[in-house]
């Protein structure tokens, strides 16, 4: 086994040193640093394939000897001569006949034979060592042991190569795309302007860049900005009248994080339907069993209206509830309010998923919160797909584009606006086209804040837009 060492400043100069002496197939067995380089040991591939799968005609193929002695057989033995007796009378000899034995009573092998006539024999080999026999399984073992250090060793240095590649690709990406933006600006400066417009009025940097890159050539900016607008208003879908909630009727369930305003929003959607199909049409439903005065507040809201509320604490009280409940023509369920992030928020949607009705859940969107936190409430409450959503808290929002972008990614039917506290009065159809127009008119001060030397850098970090699934499917047609 030829076992040869390496050593070079660095791991990438070590295995290199390791390619060109034995190849690409060569075997690592060990890699560490040592007195500040890097020591590798290599084995040829050819010596680990002799190892596993020796030749016959190696001396470890060779047959082993067979060193058992045999023991011999009656026909081997050959007693050694016995000593001449001394002359003695011929009178003693006579007188003494029963001393005399027969020589086949030396060979008698039925009787046992006395300890001092035991027999010698002539031939009989004198038994040799065995020899220590050649353990392959455990060199097998060991080999196999080196490969697999090997393999880990080499598998921890790709994983750390290709991380060094993926930051340099991040980084060259980086500055590419500050360049591409760089030009692009100077060359067609009513990007910018659209850009400047879209980042204040509170889209995202994504679908930003996304529509400027889809800008027809030759327009101004303020056709650039009429072309966005008509886009946006496109790609956003409203609810036509509330034909689909208050005629049709049906179960729906408010969801959303806590003090986004459900409660309010279910006063104000009961108070519609009282007024359009009466009390006894309509049933209120509270799960927020939770919250001090939570379920207290819908009571005085169906109080008002003359409508009972039911009070639910889990799936079984949900199912009784609904059966119940199933001669009324609409049905609202105000639900406990919770963080995205908490793992209940799996826990209600399945609750409300299996009650055993057809539950149409309307999650309602603070348009006070910011992009990404909006991102998150709509991929934690939308399990298995939301009937529509509705915008709360838009007279405290400084911008709206925010909750347009997430409606535009993530293709959301908007079913209502709600900027008040006042039941039933602060709560209206969207209008799409009039919510992108507020959503530029009130930000032009803060468009006006963005330098042109900051866009390059706050477009350099995107990356690839085509790989963003969200942006596939915005018509710019």
């Amino acid at each position: 086994m030829n076992v040869k060492k390496f050593t070079a400043a660095t791991s990438r100069e070590a295995l290199r040193k390791v390619r060109e002496a034995l190849g690409p197939d060569a075997v690592i067995l060990s890699n560490r640093p040592v007195d500040g380089v890097v020591e590798i040991l290599a084995l040829d591939n050819d010596d680990v394939a002799s190892l596993a799968s020796p030749a016959p005609e190696s001396e470890m193929a060779a047959p082993r000897p067979n060193l058992h002695v045999q023991e011999p057989s009656f026909d081997d033995l050959e007693p050694a001569p016995a000593p001449r007796p001394a002359a003695r009378p011929a009178r003693a000899f006579q007188e003494a006949p029963a001393a005399r034995q027969p020589l086949n009573s030396l060979y008698d092998l039925d009787e046992p034979a006395a300890p001092a006539a035991a027999p010698t024999y002539a031939n009989r080999r004198a038994p040799q060592p065995e020899a220590p026999a050649f353990d392959m399984a455990a060199m097998t073992a060991m080999m196999s042991a080196a490969i697999a250090q090997a393999k880990e060793s080499a598998t921890a240095e790709m994983h750390g190569m290709m991380n060094e590649i993926r930051a340099m690709r991040g980084m060259m990406e980086t500055q590419l795309a500050e360049l591409s933006w760089g030009s692009t600006q100077q060359r067609e400066p009513q990007k910018a302007t659209v850009l400047r417009e879209m980042l204040a009025a509170g889209f995202s940097a994504s679908l930003s860049r996304y529509l400027v890159d889809k800008l027809p050539a030759g327009k101004d900016a303020a056709e650039s900005m009429r072309w966005i607008k008509t886009v946006l208003s496109r790609n956003i879908t409203t609810m036509a009248d509330e034909d689909a909630i208050l005629d049709r009727g049906g179960v729906f369930a408010l969801v959303g994080p806590t003090g986004v305003g459900k409660t309010t929003t279910t006063a104000k959607l009961a108070a519609r339907c009282v007024m359009r199909h009466g009390p006894e049409k309509l049933a209120l439903i509270t799960t927020d069993a939770y919250r001090i005065g939570g379920h207290e507040q819908l009571r005085i809201y169906g109080k008002i209206l003359g409508v009972m509320v039911h009070s639910v604490k889990d799936e079984a009280d949900l199912r009784i509830a609904l059966k119940e409940l199933r001669n009324k023509h609409t049905v609202l369920i105000d639900t406990i309010g919770m963080s995205q992030r908490d793992q209940m928020v799996t826990e209600q949607v399945a609750m409300l998923t299996e009650s055993g009705a057809d539950v149409k859940r309307l999650l309602c969107l603070n348009a006070t919160s910011t992009n990404e936190t909006l991102n998150e409430v709509v991929r934690a409450y939308q399990g298995t797909g939301l009937a529509g959503c509705i915008m709360t808290k838009m007279d405290e929002a400084a911008s709206i584009g925010n909750v347009l972008d997430v409606l535009v990614r993530q293709k959301l039917n908007l079913h209502y606006i709600s900027n008040g506290q006042r039941v039933p009065e602060d709560l209206h159809l969207a209008d799409r086209a009039m919510l992108v127009d507020r959503a530029f008119r009130n930000r032009r001060d803060a468009a006006a804040q963005l330098l042109d030397a900051d866009l390059p850098l706050m477009m350099s970090g995107l990356g690839n837009l085509n790989n963003d699934r969200s942006l596939r499917e915005v018509y710019v047609g």
